[in-house]
């Protein structure tokens, strides 16, 4: 949506809401100040943020002054109703000069006793941010120049809130994930593990993850996963993912069964969301692996003595492709002593100038029969090198120690 140049006097008005005296705090205090300040300058006895929830489509009250009982009560408003969900879905300005249970949702709109209201639209670009109103308990017109100004000032606090809304989600994310994926890898006697975990180029971690836990007969599992999307909505799913899937392999042996369960979950609690995932289950003398993939790739296997090769294992649909409760398969792979298996993600082996098979093949001719940690380090290299990944790369590598090795 494009807007007319500013006025010279909207420039003005905005510049004694925004400028000297400004807050340095957090995003509440910058907001409750900056509305303060408009209700003066604009001579109107109530303003109020509420920001948009895309997820739920509502709009949320987050700061208010004249009005505090919004944010203190949690309003609520869906997108498309009352005076602040018309703003949202119109995301043009809008007045109303009656203030009551037909032109409003909110009943403490109308309880404060106000007349009149002018809402605009908070948006980032494409992206509804919010709504920013105000209202006046006395009749009065609100001229081009008070509606200008407000949707100066809504456009400020969008940039406002999304850079804030940003830091914040960026922090929590780093903060999830660094709860769910494993500080240390675990130790099994005649097993070496290795593992690495970056997030891609642009620094917005998402939901790809790795879990290695021991189950019961002393067999061990292993995890590979990529939830879609980045951000802290991706890790949050993520998060629920991998306790469902731990929960679902203490009662299910066969990986194929726990991925349908896991499917089922998704597609039941989970509406829209997609994932790969790759779990496989190490038999209690490391002799077998017994491995199921949802649409993730294959690992890679190498034995001492032999070629490194792509596990043949069939592809299922990915977590929450799908609602049909279709048979999903299990591959049991042979591990002699001395073997190194490579569990990815896609981030790994894909870039945007080259098919992944490419990149698959790529992997598969670095793998070999050696040290998982020093494997990992030599994979990285070749596959990463010096540029910043792309996308996130979640890495795991495990060795079966033959007899002979002490470690």
């Amino acid at each position: 949506m494009t807007h007319p140049a500013p006025e010279p006097e909207s420039r003005t008005l905005l510049n004694e809401i925004t400028g000297a005296g400004a807050g340095d705090g957090g995003l509440d205090e910058q907001l409750t100040e900056a509305l303060a300040r408009a209700c003066t300058v604009l001579e109107v006895d109530t303003a109020t943020v509420l920001r948009h929830e895309p997820r739920w489509q509502h709009l949320v009250a987050v700061a208010a002054v004249g009005i505090e009982e919004e944010v203190y009560q949690g309003v609520r408003v869906p997108v498309g109703e009352g005076f602040a969900g018309t703003v949202a879905a119109r995301r043009e300005p809008f007045v109303i000069d009656r203030v009551d249970e037909t032109t409003v949702r909110n009943s403490l709109l109308w309880q404060r006793g106000l007349h009149t209201m002018l809402g605009v639209p908070m948006l980032d670009g494409p992206d509804l941010i919010g709504v920013l109103h105000v209202g006046s308990v006395r009749p009065r017109r609100f001229t081009t120049t008070d509606i200008e100004t407000l949707r100066l000032l809504a456009d400020r606090l969008a940039a406002t809130i999304r850079s804030e809304v940003l830091r914040q989600d960026q922090a929590a994310t780093i903060a999830l994930q660094r709860s769910l994926l494993p500080g240390t890898l675990p130790e099994f006697e005649g097993l070496g593990l290795a593992a690495r975990y970056v997030p891609g180029a642009d620094a917005r971690l998402g939901g790809d993850w790795y879990d290695l836990f021991q189950l019961p007969g002393n067999r061990i599992g292993i995890v590979m996963g990529d939830v879609s999307g980045h951000g802290l909505d991706a890790a949050v799913v993520m998060g629920r993912l991998r306790s469902a899937l731990r929960a679902y392999a203490l009662d299910c042996d066969d990986p194929a069964e726990v991925l349908g369960k896991l499917n089922r979950k998704a597609n039941h609690f989970e509406h829209g969301v997609m994932a790969t995932v790759a779990y496989g289950v190490l038999d209690a003398g490391y002799e077998r692996l017994s491995l199921s993939l949802a649409g993730h790739l294959p690992p890679v296997v190498v034995s001492p003595g032999g070629p490194a090769q792509l596990v043949p294992a069939p592809p299922d649909p990915p977590i929450g492709l799908t609602t049909e409760a279709a048979r999903r398969r299990s591959t049991v792979v042979e591990l002699p002593p001395g073997t190194v298996a490579v569990f990815y993600t896609d981030g790994l082996v894909e870039r945007r100038d080259r098919p992944v098979d490419d990149g698959m093949r790529q992997l598969a001719g670095l793998v070999r029969a050696e040290d998982p940690e020093r494997a990992c380090a030599r994979i990285m290299a070749e596959m990463v090198g010096f540029r910043p990944a792309q996308d996130d790369v979640a890495l795991v590598v495990l060795h079966r120690r033959a007899a002979a090795d002490p470690r």
